[in-house]
């Protein structure tokens, strides 16, 4: 029987051996080594919850993956681990029998089994099920990691992420609270009116986005299409057609760089509303992510752990001017084209035949969001890097627009939604014309939609991944993405 430390220290393809042995003990034995159905009565965590001192040796029914052995003769401590907790058995030869132990006998670390028996304290004073009788369910031929170390490996941990889900109990808790994040927003949501849409995520057009595309082919039409790199404009036109609140939930594709932050494929939530702006978008998104904080840390919290920062979550938000921030950390005016580009060539970023507030963006990008840990509101925007917003009224070279920043990393982006027809083709051509990521085709039946006409209406798009990391302390999109995109291992240099 294997135990924690020797197995590590036995050639890998000897260890498979010795399992597959075992398994063939267990077919000799009459016994399925990948089991039936198993009609588990409850999970770990319901097992521990249900014990009473005054109803001890309580018949329980359980199952899980066997995390640890120790053995003492005729008798054996394990650990069983489901996705909700551990628990620890005990193992008599007395109480199962010689034909049972002997099945006992063929376990291995990984293995995984059904159990009953009765629920009581060890002298120890932990929680064990005394077992009565156990199912073999699944064969493990390969071991785990080691118990003490776990599995560390980052590049293993992302390949073989079952194994990280195994073996880090953290991992698992992660990935659970990002669900409940998921059916939380939803909630909020639904409960404000909203309702949950689909868009197509295949487009003749990429659109909606400053993003370069994936591109694949639809062998029947024998047309190209994109994965999207955004549902903007088809949610939009669905605020033409009359649904007033709606909301997607779903995957983007954008076909750049892989970083802590990046990865080119993932999850967006876009949400527009009829007849607001980009106000009731910020206030919307503030109360949606205070909730938020509010479920997973408590309703008291005033600040969340992120790395080595505290971050002030605490009502309300800073709301700064995009100029200002602009004065304050890259020492120049918005609008000032000899002072941008002086700054822009001593930076060495490449400006091209780019207006002056696109280059200022550039400038922005780089000195600016780095400085904001606490979350903050960046206000109206250049209009040249807003194609799809409404100018202020009082500055039309300015756009409606926020972006939410929390730590360095923008996590939120809204607009008060472009919606005349004739400004927003203008742009489009514009746009176009520049020769920019964002705009590589007209989508004239967007143009067309608008001209029917789309009320005046708020846009904002959340970064699901990223919102999930500040929510769980995670410093890698990785640590939050299940499969994560990697290069393959045939393809490693």
């Amino acid at each position: 029987m294997s135990q924690n430390p020797e197995e590590h220290a036995v050639p890998s393809h000897k260890l498979e051996e010795d399992r597959l042995a075992k398994l063939q003990k267990l077919r000799a034995a009459g016994l399925d080594p990948y089991g039936q159905r198993y009609e588990k009565a409850a999970t770990v965590k319901q097992v521990l919850d249900a014990y009473s001192p005054t109803e001890e040796g309580k018949k329980v029914r359980t199952a899980g993956r066997v995390t640890a052995l120790r053995l003492h003769g005729k008798a054996a401590f394990l650990d069983i681990r489901d996705w909700t907790g551990r628990v620890q058995l005990y193992f008599r030869r007395e109480k199962l029998g010689d034909q049972k132990f002997a099945v006992f006998e063929l376990l291995d670390l990984g293995d995984i089994i059904g159990v009953e028996g009765g629920l009581m304290k060890t002298r120890t004073g932990e929680i064990t099920i005394f077992v009565e009788d156990f199912t073999f369910l699944t064969k493990a031929l390969l071991p785990l990691p080691e118990k003490w170390h776990g599995l560390k490996d980052v590049e293993l941990r992302y390949r073989q992420r079952y194994l990280d889900l195994i073996s880090n109990p953290e991992v698992m808790e992660t990935f659970l609270r990002r669900i409940r994040i998921l059916k939380l927003i939803r909630q909020y949501l639904d409960e404000r009116g909203f309702v949950e849409v689909e868009t197509p995520m295949m487009q003749s057009i990429a659109a909606g986005a400053a993003a370069k595309p994936f591109m694949t082919h639809h062998n029947t039409l024998d047309i190209d299409l994109y994965l999207r790199i955004s549902p903007e404009l088809y949610l939009k036109r669905l605020l033409v057609g009359g649904m007033e609140k709606v909301y997607e939930i779903n995957r983007n594709f954008r076909n750049e760089g892989i970083s802590t932050r990046h990865n080119p494929e993932f999850t967006m939530m876009e949400i527009y509303q009829a007849f607001a702006d980009y106000n009731v978008m910020m206030d919307l998104t503030e109360g949606l992510i205070t909730s938020l904080v509010a479920d997973i840390h408590g309703a008291e919290t005033k600040e969340i752990p992120y790395g080595d920062k505290m971050i002030n979550i605490s009502r309300p938000w800073a709301r700064r001017q995009y100029a200002d921030l602009l004065k304050e950390f890259g020492g120049v005016d918005l609008g000032d084209d000899a002072a941008i580009r002086t700054k822009a060539k001593a930076m060495g970023l490449e400006t091209g035949p780019l207006p002056t507030n696109a280059i200022a963006h550039e400038i922005f990008e780089k000195v600016v969001e780095q400085n904001l840990v606490h979350p903050t509101f960046i206000l109206d925007y250049p209009v040249e890097v807003c194609p799809l917003t409404k100018r202020r009224p009082d500055n039309p070279s300015l756009a409606q627009r926020f972006e939410l920043i929390i730590n360095g990393m923008e996590l939120a982006n809204a607009y008060t939604e472009l919606n005349d027809p004739a400004d927003q083709q203008a742009r489009f051509e514009e746009q176009l014309r520049m020769g920019t990521d964002e705009v590589r085709e007209i989508d004239t039946d967007f143009v067309t939609a608008l001209k029917h006409g789309m009320p005046p209406a708020g846009g904002l798009g959340i970064g699901i991944d990223r919102l999930v990391m500040i929510l769980t302390n995670s410093l890698s999109i990785r640590d939050v993405l299940l499969f994560p995109l990697l290069r393959p291992l045939s393809a490693e240099p």
